[in-house]
């Protein structure tokens, strides 16, 4: 059994993961990510984190889950899927602020006790033209970003301003968060 696991499917989260230099498996997690009724984004988010981890318990000692919501005026933006639908996210969003909620959660399957974090990061989005969203767009295909804005890419220049504790939020796993999480669990990321 693995010391740690991400438990994530996400190419992304693995790779930032893979910054703090701590020897990991990864374990994608068959989880329903459907918001509850009474739920806010903050709520679903460290919600689902936590059910990711609680999903790969029995595959490491210690697990990270993460999710991410983006909203901006009570409604939530996901995963686009589609060069239409990014598009039509994009348009939505120009000149607006958004805020991506993200969680993590460390579990620790031995002492069966777990630790979350939620860091916000809001992201005002450029006032974006049809030429520019189709150019950005057709070099870089965010479909699997949350409100089609991939910031670690071509996708900053969509954006006028961030505004977070850790910008690693943005990107889908807050390092910041974690590496505190992995040192009290005795995990030396230094």
């Amino acid at each position: 059994m693995a010391q740690l696991v991400l438990a994530s499917g996400s190419a992304y989260r693995k790779a930032l993961l893979e910054r703090l230099g701590v020897p990991f498996q990864v374990f994608s997690p068959d989880v329903d990510e459907a918001p509850l009724a009474t739920e806010t984004p903050a709520q679903t988010a460290l919600r689902l984190s936590l059910l990711k981890a609680q999903a790969a318990a029995d595959r490491g000692t210690l697990i990270i889950g993460s999710d991410q919501v983006a909203s901006c005026g009570g409604r939530r933006y996901g995963k686009p899927g589609s060069h239409d639908n990014a598009a039509r996210q994009l348009r939505e969003l120009s000149g607006k602020t958004v805020l991506f909620d993200t969680a993590v959660t460390l579990l620790d399957a031995k002492k069966r006790s777990h630790e979350s974090r939620l860091v916000p990061c809001r992201v005002t989005f450029r006032e974006l033209d049809e030429r520019g969203i189709e150019a950005y767009l057709a070099r870089e295909k965010p479909y699997d970003c949350a409100g089609a804005a991939k910031a670690e890419g071509l996708g900053i220049a969509l954006i006028s301003r961030i505004e977070t504790d850790d910008p690693t939020s943005l990107i889908g796993l807050p390092l910041i968060a974690l590496s505190e999480m992995l040192e009290r669990a005795g995990v030396r990321v230094l």
